[in-house]
């Protein structure tokens, strides 16, 4: 590759350094102080869908659920207008449902029961724990991947740059204080994935042109690989980008929260991949000692043929 197709991205790691540092920073003081804003499969609760005939009014529902007294639900369309989602949390009434129903076919003689699902308090906290324990596992699992694949100083890159999307994507569903539930989680750790798998292609490149390239430095090395692997990056990156914008337009109410975190994900490990992974590298002085095979031992000269 000629010297003047290569792109230097290192030239700006300094200050995207320090903007990547002051969102980790905001995220987890975002964390700190707002939280999560768990929904009801982490703190307990009750999910009611029911069918109108005609296309429901969602003010009159809820006008009709406040002044029976209820507090602390969402209501939503599920699919069709005629179909209705409530969400109400940090209840231990079992018959919450029940009364919920009661309420609305008051007024509306005609109201289907499609489904009751309800989450003890215990069973989501559980929930909440295990998800978090789930999320740890998976960064140390793939710390150990990339150290055995790789080189410890690789490992180190990779875990940093997953922490940092993590942190990210998590500090953006608590500054705006969007739903978190078992749908989101599963999207972080699917960031995780994609993420991780961004940074194992930018870090095989890297590694080939340790090889290859003799009379490079090692800042030089690390643009030639991310020049090289742009292409990509950026057309995966976009390819995915379309159909999760997609589903968060048109995928309906109960995927957003889904959709929300993938898009954010994506779009922060594909920067990480490129500004933090290889920064990180960068400031861990990787060079070619680093990669070449360990030494074979002296072979004793036994006297055999």
């Amino acid at each position: 590759m000629s010297e003047n197709k290569v792109i230097n991205f290192m030239a700006a790691r300094k200050l995207i350094a320090i903007i990547s540092v002051c969102l980790v920073l905001a995220s987890i003081g975002s964390l700190a102080v707002k939280g999560l804003n768990f929904g009801l499969d982490f703190t307990g609760g009750v999910l009611i869908e029911v069918g109108y005939e005609k296309p429901a009014d969602l003010s009159v529902v809820r006008n009709e659920l406040s002044d029976a007294g209820f507090q602390n639900f969402t209501v939503v369309n599920f699919g069709a207008e005629t179909d209705v989602l409530i969400r109400m949390q940090s209840s231990d009434d079992p018959r919450l449902g029940d009364k919920v129903l009661e309420v609305l076919r008051a007024n509306n003689t005609k109201v289907d029961n499609r489904r009751i699902d309800f989450v003890g308090p215990q069973v989501g906290g559980e929930l909440r724990d295990q998800g978090g324990i789930g999320m740890l596992i998976a960064l140390l699992v793939m710390m150990v991947y990339i150290a055995v694949r790789f080189q410890h100083k690789f490992s180190i890159g990779a875990v940093v740059a997953l922490v940092h999307d993590v942190l990210i994507t998590l500090g953006v569903f608590s500054f705006f204080q969007l739903d978190f539930d078992l749908t989101v989680l599963a999207a972080v750790l699917a960031v995780i994935g994609y993420s991780l798998n961004d940074t194992i292609v930018v870090y095989d490149r890297i590694r080939e042109n340790f090889r290859d390239i003799r009379r490079a430095t090692s800042l030089d090395i690390v643009n030639i690989s991310l020049t090289q692997t742009l292409s990509r990056t950026v057309f995966t990156s976009l390819t995915t980008l379309l159909v999760l914008v997609a589903l968060f337009y048109f995928g309906g109410e109960l995927i957003h929260g889904f959709a929300t975190a993938l898009i954010v994900g994506i779009f922060v490990g594909t920067y990480s991949s490129i500004y933090v992974a290889a920064n990180i590298l960068l400031q861990l002085k990787i060079d070619k000692q680093d990669l070449m095979p360990p030494a074979r031992p002296d072979v004793v000269d036994d006297g055999m043929p």
